[in-house]
């Protein structure tokens, strides 16, 4: 059964803080107390896969691990999650592939626009050799890559009108993530892009700091952002993954049993966490109907008008980048 964790004042600068013994209250001598952070909240698919690990991982460890979920961003947001990973002062998370390029360069490939036609042309692609490889570039950042969750594709909410063409953007104060090619991609499509903290998103588009954002539908419905946004259209412009990752020097503290425990769960939990992702996003649209939101699918001419406006954001990464990574993936995912 899940434990669920209160809001906590100053948390995260707790934990930051040279010395911090926890936050739940002192742990055993023998136990070993592994906190999650994520920004999500608690109804979100990967928030309900760190509920699943720390489900399995309790079990199957016999208490000498003791896992703590921390949703809704109450330990930070993205970086500062990932900082505390490096740190050792929270033990693991779950971040979409964009803010963890912002620590392991390579990474941004996964977040290059209309890369993977479909979920299952993404998972073949990062369960297999390429996502394997992305992973070994996590411990010298003092992390530990253990495999990738689905954050899913992100679509385009506003508040000014509905979205059937390319047009239709031209002018949007879109909110994106902290992340170079994301806010390259909204420029090549007209929108001005304005990076903003996820956990400090809802209330920039209550007050009009942004008229739009993009993510995924079921964070779109989790986080009541049809209370102010009143359009959503099916873009699929990018496919998120979300890396699961485990502090490097937690890790290394770990017995070896802890450990296959711990890559097992992992397994289990990606696999549950994929399938509610999907039960979320089928149910999500119904429900953002039914809140009043205006969902708009794209026309195929209308699409491949998206696509060929990102054709310049895949050059001037394979400029930056080489092509060889690019182009693997494209092969590997069905695109080429």
């Amino acid at each position: 059964m899940k434990k669920i964790k209160t809001s906590l004042i100053g948390a995260g600068c707790c934990l930051m803080a040279a010395g911090c013994s926890g936050v739940s209250g002192e742990e055993s001598e023998d136990e070993k107390t592994m906190r999650l952070a994520v920004v999500t909240s608690e109804d979100r698919s990967l928030t309900k896969g760190l509920y699943k690990f720390e489900e399995i991982v309790e079990e199957e460890t016999n208490g000498s691990v003791n896992v703590e979920v921390y949703a809704s961003g109450q330990l930070g947001g993205d970086r500062e999650v990932f900082e505390g990973m490096q740190l050792n002062t929270i033990q693991g998370t779950t971040i979409s592939t964009g803010p963890v390029a912002q620590f392991a360069e390579r990474f941004e490939v996964l977040d290059l626009p209309f890369l993977f036609p479909d979920e299952q042309s993404a998972h073949e692609v990062l369960d297999g050799p390429i996502g394997e490889d992305l992973l070994q570039d996590l411990p010298d950042q003092n992390v530990i890559g253990m495999n990738y969750w689905e954050n899913g594709f992100r679509q385009l909410t506003n508040g000014v009108r509905e979205v059937e063409s390319i047009e239709d953007v031209n002018g949007l104060d879109i909110r994106t993530l902290e992340n170079p090619l994301h806010i390259s991609l909204w420029n090549e499509f007209g929108a001005n892009p304005t990076p903003i903290n996820y956990t400090e998103l809802y209330v920039a588009l209550e007050q009009g700091t942004v008229n739009g954002q993009e993510n995924p539908v079921g964070n779109v419905t989790n986080d009541n952002f049809f209370e102010v946004q009143p359009y959503i259209t099916n873009t699929n412009h990018i496919y998120n993954a979300s890396v699961f990752m485990i502090s490097k020097p937690f890790w290394d503290s770990l017995t070896e049993n802890e450990q296959n425990i711990m890559t097992e769960a992992a397994e289990e939990a990606k696999d549950h966490q994929r399938e509610l992702n999907a039960l979320e996003s089928e149910e999500g649209y119904e429900l953002l109907e039914e809140e009043g939101m205006t969902v708009t699918e794209l026309t195929e001419e209308e699409e491949e008008r998206f696509i060929d406006a990102a054709d310049p954001v895949i050059d001037q990464f394979r400029r930056e980048n080489g092509e060889e990574l690019v182009d693997d993936i494209l092969e590997a995912s069905g695109r080429e």
